[in-house]
């Protein structure tokens, strides 16, 4: 009997951005193999050198076109992905910002990785949620500073 001899993946570092609005967190509909169509922060993967606010920066530019200012380190989870078509495993460390601007309006820049960005009420949420995400809420975490 032939054994499965295959070394899972080493865990990477994925960064995202609670991008706060008023009462409301900017959400993209995810086109991807891991968590495809569910709701997620923006972010990504974290560069070799790159600090987490120079990451999610990046990130959100490149997928909104967005920029923020002081940016903010909150938590960090571990994630291990066992249902997905290819299991993974991330660290994700999770930060916290404002627009640079208030006027800024998001663009879908990255359409073959996002169906689209929005802005979310913290109490009205859509579903599903990607499960990093999904394991904040359903800890109880507000993302706004004074709740």
């Amino acid at each position: 009997m032939e054994q499965n001899t295959a070394k899972p993946p080493p865990p990477r570092v994925a960064v995202v951005l609670f991008l706060l609005k008023d009462e409301s967190v900017l959400l993209g509909r995810r086109r991807s193999s891991v968590g495809d169509s569910k709701f997620a922060l923006p972010g990504g993967h974290l560069e070799f050198g790159e600090s987490f606010e120079e990451c999610a920066a990046r990130e959100l530019k490149e997928e909104t076109g967005l920029e923020i200012n002081k940016t903010e380190l909150l938590t960090v989870t571990n994630n291990v992905f066992l249902e997905e078509p290819k299991p993974c495993h991330y660290v994700t460390v999770f930060l916290r910002a404002n627009l640079a601007n208030p006027e800024q309006v998001p663009q879908n820049l990255e359409p073959e990785k996002c169906y689209g960005w929005d802005w979310y009420a913290w109490d009205n949420l859509p579903n599903p949620l990607f499960l990093p995400l999904e394991k904040m809420v359903k800890s109880g975490f507000n993302p706004f500073p004074d709740h």
